[in-house]
């Protein structure tokens, strides 16, 4: 048993680790699958560039977004950074 005395505190260190930065990283994917997997045609989305628009069409692995009049640019579905919320006014 005294052998396993300066192994204690590498364990706990993990422990802590695993509890501070892995854990609360693995909730924040699974987060974001779920909201790629909830995509819906018509939802308003930024990418991860930066740019708003809003779905017109959709697929497992892409989407196609409407920037503007008349201009309609493909993406990877996973470059979908959040959907932005409808304001209720």
């Amino acid at each position: 048993m005294e052998s396993l005395g300066p192994f204690i505190p590498l364990i706990l260190l993990f422990v802590l680790f695993y509890f501070l930065l892995i854990r609360p990283q693995q909730k924040q994917q699974k987060k974001r699958q779920e909201m790629l997997k909830s995509l819906n045609k018509g939802d308003r989305v930024i990418t991860i560039g930066g740019i708003h628009g809003v779905i017109k069409e959709i697929d497992d692995t892409t989407i196609s977004l409407r920037v503007a009049d008349n201009l309609n640019l493909k993406f990877a579905r996973a470059s979908v950074d959040r959907v932005i919320e409808e304001e209720n006014e």
